[in-house]
């Protein structure tokens, strides 16, 4: 009964990770979308760029911290994935389709305004 619900939590746990990981990598799609959008927008309107410019710097803002949120979240997974090697009862125990990060993942992501 208990290894069950070890089991259930884990399962959980696992099932949330991804739906955030999932969430983020949603918006970052969309903050690129809306970046492509006020580009065109500003091309048909003829703005001036210095104009537009602060709206621009705060979109690569928002999407600067959102990269880290991205890499905040892909270090907690690994951290659960430690984690849970150590639980007795869950060490055999695979949740998904183990495409985990590796601990030593790194990306160079920059944003391209």
């Amino acid at each position: 009964m208990r290894k069950q619900m070890i089991e259930n939590a884990a399962l959980e746990l696992a099932t949330q990770v991804r739906a955030v990981e999932d969430s983020i990598e949603a918006a970052l799609a969309e903050l690129a979308e809306l970046q492509a959008r006020m580009v065109r927008a500003r091309g048909v309107t003829r703005a001036n760029m210095l104009t537009t410019h602060g709206a621009f710097e705060q979109l690569a803002a928002t999407t600067n911290s959102l990269i880290a949120a991205r890499g905040g979240i892909a270090n907690c997974h690994v951290a659960l994935a430690e984690t849970r090697d150590t639980i007795p009862g869950l060490r055999a125990v695979a949740i998904g389709d183990d495409d985990c990060p590796p601990a030593s993942g790194r990306a160079d992501l920059r944003v391209v305004a």
